[in-house]
């Protein structure tokens, strides 16, 4: 009798063990902690009254990265010009300016800063040609194909031989409703080529800007 109740009480403890060992073992296997979270892309455009998807990306402790598709608090800063989608994280262009989006996943936030613009046929920049002494600011307006001043959604840099410098910055002044670029004092003298763009404009405008010593 003890010989043929054997074999099963053998089954029923390698079960056992199994089960315990399979339990002891899923134990080590935690998910992973998110430790950051970022929002894409990093500068969104969209055309007003149009839409785009926005997306947010997490890190975590593993080094993995995976898209994050709930849990997604949104707000923006001014609120006037995009909306998004609490649901699907689809902006919408209200209103042409800029706007920084915020991001919040399990209290990590992420940022980031959004342009909504309209579509335009032409660009132009003033002063043409200017000269300005080492450590100057020169302010450069944009205007549109119907003279409208797009200055506060265009981009400007400064660039020598078709490589952009960074002893020219250049950021939107709205004060004088331009384009504000900086001279740094150790700036070379010559010869720089000012370049601005707008988003969803297919080209740019340029002017010379000649720097000279004081």
């Amino acid at each position: 009798m003890f010989t043929g109740r054997k074999l099963p009480l053998t089954l029923a403890f390698a079960v056992f063990t199994g089960l315990a060992f399979g339990v002891s073992c899923n134990g080590f296997f935690v998910d992973p902690t998110l430790t950051s979270i970022a929002i894409s892309p990093l500068t969104p455009q969209v055309e007003q009254g149009k839409t785009l998807q926005l997306a947010v990306f997490g890190t975590y402790d593993d080094g993995s990265r995976k898209q994050i598709k709930s849990g997604i608090s949104w707000s923006t800063d001014p609120t006037n010009i995009v909306s998004i989608d609490p649901k699907t994280s689809i902006m919408t262009g209200l209103n042409t300016g800029t706007t920084t989006l915020s991001a919040d996943v399990q209290a990590l936030p992420a940022t980031a800063t959004a342009t909504v613009f309209v579509v335009i046929t032409g660009l132009t920049i003033s002063p043409l040609n200017p000269s300005a002494n080492q450590g100057d600011t020169v302010d450069f307006t944009i205007k549109d194909q119907n003279n409208n001043n797009v200055s506060n959604l265009s981009h400007v840099v400064a660039q020598q031989n078709g490589t952009n410098v960074s002893t020219i910055a250049c950021s939107f002044d709205d004060v004088n409703n331009a384009q504000a670029c900086q001279i740094d004092a150790s700036a070379s003298t010559g010869l720089y080529t000012i370049v601005a763009t707008y988003p969803g404009f297919n080209g740019n405008v340029t002017t010379n800007l000649t720097v000279t010593a004081p």
